[in-house]
């Protein structure tokens, strides 16, 4: 299977005063064609920091970031931070076709194509995003993401704003996606719950560092690392 994306020997940090604070030490991972891959770990362990370098928003110290694809689009945890509040969704899944030069009926019917991807109606794309609901609003970061033609995604936390019913609805639409699409997906997020219902593989990641990776089964199965076994037995509590 192929490679979407080749992560490294990746370090990267931060300044904190006079100090420079490393928050990736030594990372190297790759997601493949057609897999959601998971990466799983507390708070304030790298993960966010390393989707950043991937995206390009923080320059590593050292190692390489290979992209064997279109650039990945990214879905956040809070939509709604994302989205233009002045502007109705229709307008805010069009304005990237219209840097493309994409004729205006071309983009009309690209837009409800993908909103009737996503699950939502026409009259919920002629709102506004605080006219929404959180899972409706998440439902358009979704579409946004998807709408240039990327086939790799990086969704951090994307579910975790979220009611339990609702968490339930969007992690299927993401995976029926993936199916259909043939996405690529990193799937970032402290929950093993979600972890385990919607990823092929996994990294755990702890103080910066590639703990454990595995086939998600295999991992919870039969976790090699202390840490990795702390992390599941917090989970079944």
């Amino acid at each position: 299977m192929k490679n979407v994306l080749e992560v490294k020997n990746v370090s990267a940090s931060y300044k904190d005063g006079k100090q420079r604070q490393e928050v990736l030490k030594d990372i190297s991972l790759e997601v493949r064609e057609n897999e959601i891959l998971g990466l799983v770990g507390e708070s304030g362990c790298g993960k966010s920091t390393l989707s950043k370098v991937i995206l390009g928003f923080v320059k590593p110290d050292c190692g390489e970031i290979i992209h064997h694809t279109k650039m990945p689009q990214m879905i956040f945890q809070d939509p709604f931070s994302s989205l233009n509040p002045k502007k109705k969704v229709s307008w805010i899944l069009e304005e990237p076709l219209r840097m493309q030069k994409m004729p205006r009926e071309q983009r009309r019917e690209k837009v409800l194509e993908m909103a009737e991807k996503v699950g939502l109606s026409r009259e919920q794309i002629d709102r506004y995003p605080r006219e929404l609901s959180g899972g409706q609003r998440q439902r358009v970061s979704i579409a946004a993401s998807l709408i240039q033609g990327s086939r790799f995604i990086i969704a951090d936390e994307p579910v975790s704003a979220l009611d339990v019913t609702i968490q339930r609805q969007i992690m299927e639409l993401m995976v029926k996606l993936q199916e259909e699409m043939q996405l690529s997906i990193l799937f970032i997020s402290h929950d093993l719950n979600v972890i385990y219902q919607m990823c092929d593989r996994v990294l755990v990641m702890k103080n910066g560092k590639i703990e454990e990776q595995a086939e998600t089964e295999e991992l919870f199965e039969h976790p090699k690392s202390e840490y990795t076994k702390e992390l599941l037995r917090a989970a079944l509590q």
